[in-house]
């Protein structure tokens, strides 16, 4: 959950994954045809003009990410509107259908993560680096990040399924 946490952000100014949905030998399963920009197994919920971020990309290197390895984040993109103090993130982590993880984070705070405060408006670029688990169980993953400014208005919405 750690690294989740640590790269929810970058689901807003334009994220990765969650630690344990990694390995060497995964294959991406892709459940929509809109994809995040970028080299990455990342998909939008919905058309991402609905969104007030606009993700310009989001490239993991390597990609797929390697259990055991550091994987190194790139991200761009820009906020239409002010994120203020108290957006959240709500996170859900599936493995095949038992729900490991079901949370809401202040965004805010997960922010600080990667060196941005709220508010947070227009342009965004920055890079993560983080090390994956080398104990990774085979088998399905699917994470969702649903991103709400303070207003309870949608910020983007995420989404990535993989198996290894």
């Amino acid at each position: 959950m750690k690294f989740l946490l640590t790269v929810a952000p970058l689901f807003l100014s334009s994220l990765a994954t969650c630690n344990f949905l990694f390995a060497a030998d995964q294959q991406t399963l892709l459940d929509s045809d809109i994809s995040v920009p970028g080299e990455n197994p990342l998909n939008f919920c919905s058309e991402p003009t609905e969104y007030s971020l606009t993700i310009d990309n989001v490239d993991l290197e390597p990609n797929p990410p390697e259990k055991g390895k550091e994987l190194l984040i790139k991200a761009r993109g820009n906020f239409t509107e002010e994120v203020e103090q108290d957006a959240y993130i709500n996170i859900s982590v599936k493995y095949g259908l038992i729900t490991l993880i079901n949370t809401k984070a202040d965004l805010c705070e997960q922010m600080k993560q990667v060196d941005e405060e709220c508010p947070l408006d227009g342009a965004k670029a920055f890079t993560k680096s983080v090390t994956l688990p080398k104990e990774i169980p085979p088998g399905t993953y699917s994470v969702l990040a649903d991103v709400y400014n303070n207003d309870n208005k949608q910020i983007t919405c995420l989404k990535a399924s993989v198996h290894f």
